[in-house]
């Protein structure tokens, strides 16, 4: 039998390894690794779940929130909407026995005693609202354009004297909108009329909103509503006739818009339409606000970023206004960055070959039109502390200042002397200290035709026949002899000679001196 090896006693295969010892150490280190590789995720997981977690629980008690408030809503509008149609019902029954009086008493004006503060309009709108007079009332509106201001307080009170507000609009703007109908001959078809369309659409909304519950409910007969929404299909059915979004006008989309927010008909399966036509149309000042009535307000940090990537900084921070959005979208780097656009737009003006001419008016204008811009919306916005507008009211007043100076006519000094074109003679320097007599600086004049201005002249002086007058015919004859091609193109005034010289002529010393000198032959 083999002998058992003490264990005390060394052999080659207890015998210490380094690289043995090498080999542990690596693995202990990757298994440490692991570890912390594997706590660092699993602790990544939990912290995920947890924020999951608690983003879930946000939204199931924002969700709540608004069951609950939907809930309260509907049954409002449940409990209020007898209460809201008698009203209307007893609205309309006022209007059509107004309506009535009116037309079997064509006196019948003013039943409540208002004062009309203008020319009249305010009685001529309340009239044609009460008799339902759609295309007389359209017609009216479309001629007051410079008294916008005053329309928009008046109509939404006259329309308010309407059996049916609702169908009278739809009636009035019915002439340009969803089609313009006006004859192609008679020119008014050029003539853009989206002014009126959006100010009478706008003016109803207070006229059809719930007198109980406000806007949430707009009280627009169920036939109105389909007519309405008849028109909208008719409008977004004549963009491929127009050549798609990209070139219909301006007027008419918002005209469209407002149309779908008047009548509440907005539909959700046309939101990508919607936002495109506002970002197209973004500069008008109320697309902002139709931009959220029409839904888009989870969209509208896309809609800002994309005004910004096509140089509408301006747009883009109305809109950030709108919505709330200050924080992520920064105003003044936005106005900066637009006057920085707007000045490459001017010196790219500049730089143009084909339009040298007037490239500096253009230039100019660009950028006056973007700092008095960017100037309002700091004032608007209470921008003043971030942006101070004194540098650019200065840069403002100097293009001005310079505009004006290149609209003065250059002086020109009253006793400078010209030279012919063809180098003539030079009167005399000292000619022209005095006014009153005519002298030559040569021998023997010769004989000078008379002013027509002029009929009589002394005895002894022959009558010539006229030549054509050189530049005007108030002008005395000149002592100067020249030859005919170095007279014609001088148009100069030459100065008189000292008073010991006899005065020509029968001027004598009374000769007017702002009459311009003309040589004849």
């Amino acid at each position: 039998m083999g002998s058992i090896p003490d264990p005390g006693e060394l052999t080659e295969l207890t015998r210490p390894s380094f690289d043995e010892f090498q080999r542990q150490t690596s693995l202990m280190t990757s298994c440490t690794l692991l570890w912390k590789e594997l706590s660092d995720h699993f602790t990544s997981l939990e912290q995920n779940l947890q924020k999951k977690s608690e983003a879930l629980k946000h939204k199931i008690q924002t969700l709540d929130n608004q069951t609950k408030a939907s809930l309260a809503s509907l049954k409002k509008r449940e409990v209020t909407i007898d209460g809201s149609v008698e009203i209307a019902l007893e609205r309309v029954e006022e209007h059509r026995e107004l309506a009535l009086k009116s037309l079997s008493d064509p006196d019948y004006e003013n039943p409540d005693g208002e004062v009309d503060d203008g020319d009249g309009s305010f009685m001529v709108l309340k009239s044609l609202c009460l008799t339902m007079e759609s295309r007389e009332f359209w017609n009216f509106v479309i001629t007051k354009k410079k008294e916008i201001e005053i329309l928009r307080k008046q109509i939404p009170l006259a329309l308010a004297e309407c059996v049916d507000p609702a169908k009278f609009v739809i009636e009035a703007i019915s002439e340009v909108f969803p089609v313009d109908k006006r004859g192609e001959r008679s020119g008014e078809k050029g003539n853009d009329l989206g002014w009126a369309c959006v100010l009478i659409l706008e003016s109803l909304i207070p006229v059809v909103v719930d007198p109980v519950i406000g806007k949430s409910r707009l009280l627009v007969t169920p036939s109105v509503k389909e007519r309405a929404k008849e028109i909208a299909e008719i409008w977004k059915k004549s963009l491929e006739e127009r050549g798609g979004i990209e070139n219909v006008k301006t007027p008419d989309v918002h005209t469209f818009l407002q149309h779908l927010v008047t009548f509440g008909i907005v539909k959700k399966d046309d939101v990508d339409l919607y936002r495109k036509l506002v970002v197209g149309s973004a500069w008008r000042k109320q697309m902002p606000k139709l931009a959220v009535s029409l839904g888009l307000g989870d969209k509208m940090p896309d809609m800002i970023e994309e005004l910004i990537s096509r140089g509408q900084q301006l747009d883009a921070v109305h809109f950030t206004y709108e919505v709330g959005l200050v924080d992520k979208f920064p105003p003044v780097p936005l106005l900066k960055a637009f006057l920085k656009d707007a000045k490459k737009a001017a010196a790219s003006v500049l730089e143009d070959p084909e339009n040298t001419g007037r490239a500096a008016h253009f230039a100019a204008r660009k950028e006056q039109s973007a700092l008095r811009a960017v100037i309002k919306c700091v004032e608007d916005y209470k921008l003043e502390a971030q942006f101070p507008p004194e540098n650019l009211k200065k840069r403002l007043e100097q293009l001005e200042k310079a505009k004006t100076e290149k609209k003065r006519p250059a002086a020109v000094p009253a006793n400078k002397r010209t030279r012919a074109s063809n180098g003539g003679p030079m009167p005399p320097a000292k000619a022209g200290r005095l006014t009153n007599a005519y002298v030559s600086s040569f021998p023997a004049p010769p004989a000078f035709v008379r002013s027509p201005s002029h009929t009589q002249y002394p005895t002894g002086v022959p009558a010539y026949p006229s030549p054509p007058a050189v530049y005007g015919s108030r002008s005395p004859p000149s002592p100067y002899a020249y030859s005919p091609e170095a007279a014609a193109p001088i148009a100069g005034s030459y100065p008189v000679a000292p008073l010991n010289y006899p005065a020509y002529g029968g001027y004598g010393n009374g000769f007017a001196p702002a009459y311009h000198q003309a040589y004849y032959r």
